[in-house]
């Protein structure tokens, strides 16, 4: 598998696509007014505790307070009596309203939920995260050779002296580092906590500690794997210091970043807009003629697979099998690429044979596996449906991009024009039972105005014969469809 990461750099937005044989698989913007706090570290003020909750809520000088739970409380386990289970302490006893707690945001704010925080802070580099309150050394489950899981940690923990406090965890890109690299992410992790130690030790409450790198630096740290090919960078700033940071952390892959110089978007050259477009569309075509349906709400995404033109070449459960099979990998594709998260619920077409869904199954489960989000896929219901829950950490493709229709207000249909009519008859008979006019005037979309000239005109006949007064019509270009006015003259 071939991958490219592609950086487009503006003075307001950064970009950044994950190409996977030619073939768009993540994006991430990053805007100058909205950048996100996922891995900042605040020195935070208890504005509220609510024990009925087990959380608190934190002033981290943003606009909202944040959200801090008290499973995400790093502390003491308190031991219980011989064959019960360890007492998790009470919130009332962990933080208290006005008190200072050093915090990491876990998710950025979501619509109108603050930021999610913890106290169990990690620190990321190349190939290791630092856990300052952890012990222990764990490993990728993504390295999957026991042999090099095991030099990895052993290598790790030869480093480790009784001076040094917490734990670490060594991350998938460790695959094959060399000795000298493990050791000098670790040197340079240990120190970053120092500064971070001095500087919230200096901090008032609300002040950032610690800020993460930028999106550019932050995509080639996290996202660079052994197939990466080459970075394209078409900001020459920007090309700069990302070939500082990798000459400094990564010297390997610095020969991989190139400053792309054409004249042509290089969004434009690898159809990424285009993609982007097509993924704020409900409707996903599939090769085969199936489509998906994706409905995302404030609860759940939904997902849904239909057969669509394709009718297969031998019977219904092959063909309702192979369009399954292949919407799992375009599901697989459309979480990562639209970053969706919380829970999701998929509809495949029903199965009749158990060995079929099972091999759905397993192919979604393989397809997932490239995802950096964590996942987890329950078993198939008792309706058929396949439910899952994908790690959110940070706003959907949509939620970025996008914002509520102002004309339906999100609910994502509109009344039509003859709904409109009706309610139209019925204000222009509440305004002349309760007021005295000579004439009434109704301003309306062009199309419900057509509509009460053509087939709804017996309509306002009967208005003026049941009023006594005369109706006129009128078209305002600026009225959305369902806005409308009775004027009384």
């Amino acid at each position: 598998m071939r991958e490219e990461l592609l950086i487009n750099v503006t003075p307001r937005e950064v970009r950044a696509a994950l190409l996977e044989n030619g073939v768009l698989q993540e994006v991430f913007i990053e805007r100058a007014a909205r950048r996100g706090i996922v891995g900042n570290v605040y020195l935070g003020r208890v504005s509220r505790v609510l024990p009925g909750m087990q959380a608190a809520f934190i002033d981290i000088g943003r606009e909202r307070t944040a959200f801090l739970h008290a499973s995400d409380i790093a502390r003491p386990v308190i031991e219980a009596d011989a064959g019960i289970a360890p007492i998790t302490p009470n919130i009332t006893d962990l933080v208290r309203e006005g008190g200072e707690i050093l915090v990491q945001v876990l998710k950025d704010p979501l619509g109108t939920k603050g930021a999610r925080l913890t106290t169990y802070i990690t620190l990321p580099s190349r190939y290791l995260v630092l856990l300052p309150k952890g012990d222990g050394v764990g490993v990728s489950t993504r390295i999957d050779e026991e042999s090099e899981r095991i030099r990895l940690r052993e290598l790790v923990e030869s480093y480790i002296t009784s001076e040094i406090n917490g734990g670490f965890i060594v991350r998938t890109a460790a695959e094959g580092a060399a000795p000298e690299a493990m050791r000098a992410d670790m040197l340079y992790l240990l120190k970053l906590w120092d500064v971070v130690g001095r500087k919230a030790s200096e901090a008032r409450p609300g002040e950032l500690v610690f800020e993460d790198l930028p999106l550019e630096s932050r995509v080639l740290r996290d996202l660079l794997v052994a197939d990466m090919e080459r970075i394209r960078v078409d900001n020459e700033e920007s090309h700069r210091r990302l070939r500082e940071f990798a000459a400094t952390f990564t010297p390997e892959i610095a020969p991989m970043i190139e400053h792309y110089t054409a004249n042509r978007p290089i969004f434009d050259v690898y159809g990424i807009d285009d993609e982007l477009q097509r993924a704020l569309e409900r409707r996903v075509p599939l090769k085969s003629g199936g489509s998906l349906i994706i409905d995302q709400t404030e609860a759940m995404t939904t997902i849904d697979v239909n057969t669509g033109a394709y009718v297969g070449h031998r019977n219904l459960e092959e063909t309702v099998f192979r369009t399954n099979l292949e919407a799992a990998q375009a599901i697989a594709r459309q979480l990562r690429l639209r970053n969706l998260g919380g829970i999701i619920i998929i509809d495949f077409i029903d199965m009749t044979n158990a060995e079929h869904r099972n091999q759905v199954i397993q192919a979604l489960e393989k397809n997932l596996a490239a995802d950096n989000a964590r996942t987890h896929i329950s078993e198939v219901s008792t309706l058929g449906l396949v439910e899952m829950t994908r790690k959110r950490t940070r706003e959907s493709l949509e939620h970025v991009l996008c914002m509520p229709c102002p004309t339906c207000e999100g609910r994502a249909s509109i009344k039509t024009p003859e709904t409109i009519c009706y309610e139209i008859y019925r204000e222009v008979l509440r305004q002349s039972r309760q007021f005295d006019c000579k004439e009434m005037m109704v301003i309306a979309h062009q199309d419900v105005i057509e509509l009460l000239v053509d087939e709804e005109s017996d309509l306002v006949a009967g208005l003026e014969t049941i009023t006594g007064k005369p109706i006129r019509l009128q078209t305002e270009t600026f009225y959305s469809p369902e806005q409308h006015d009775v004027v009384l003259m």
